[in-house]
């Protein structure tokens, strides 16, 4: 059994060279950037009590960036002061990201892997899924080889899209076809999945929610926002029971 959707890696494959282009196709990410780093890093200080003045405030963490792509979020996290590891399984974004951590003077381990083939066992405090789940084979194993991975009580970030007419108009037709922001064809929409889905499959194999919160975009000054809108874009924080 795998997780690994081969035509879902070919996508990025093909597009792993603009990963640090900013004006780019990722530019979406680049734009979201922001709004994700400040949510996690505020999450994972508050359950692990650490001090926001520090310099490092994340510093002795391990985090797991799961399909990790060209290290836009394990880049901030390294050097918020965590141990990173980011596993992708595509061979393409592993060579991009380990490139681009050594130019940026970054202690990052990158492998190309999936996390069912991922042999380090409740290892990390923190695991991120970003962006990644609407793209996997087989989302139950997935969930499960997270749940593996993380340790008791560390936490599990998933972001996604929820499946609603909204999500299809704004992320498909707006972003892949009027925008231009995504290559056509990024995403699919039956592949999206509602956040009441999402934490009844988190809830069966022992991870408890701690905050689901929307993220929405403002198209007047170009920035993201938190919102308790859930109709397109979401971020889940849990912990493992």
């Amino acid at each position: 059994m795998t997780t690994i959707n081969k035509e879902e890696i070919q996508k990025f494959s093909n597009l792993a060279d603009e990963w640090w282009d900013v004006k780019g196709k990722f530019k979406p990410l680049h734009m979201f950037n922001p709004i994700r780093i400040e949510y996690i890093s505020e999450k994972i200080r508050k359950n692990f009590n650490l001090s926001e003045k520090l310099d490092k405030p994340l510093e002795g963490l391990k985090i797991l960036d799961i399909g990790c792509g060209g290290g836009l979020i394990s880049e901030p996290m390294a050097r918020l002061g965590a141990q990173v590891t980011g596993i992708d399984a595509s061979s393409k974004n592993i060579k991009v990201a380990s490139t681009h951590a050594k130019k940026s003077d970054l202690k990052i381990e990158y492998i190309n892997t999936s996390p069912e083939k991922f042999d380090r066992k409740e290892e990390f405090d923190v695991i991120l899924n970003l962006e990644i789940v609407e793209h996997v084979e087989n989302l139950g194993l997935y969930l499960e080889s997270c749940y593996k991975l993380v340790k008791k009580k560390g936490i599990m970030f998933t972001a996604t899209i929820n499946r609603t007419f909204t999500s299809y108009v704004k992320a498909i037709v707006g972003a892949e076809y009027i925008l231009r922001w995504l290559p056509i064809g990024t995403h699919e929409w039956n592949k999206f999945i509602k956040p009441e889905e999402l934490e009844i499959m988190l809830s069966r194999i022992g991870f408890s929610t701690l905050d689901l919160k929307g993220l929405q975009f403002n198209p007047f000054n170009q920035k993201w926002k938190r919102g308790e809108s859930l109709s397109v874009n979401y971020i889940i924080c849990s912990i493992k029971n």
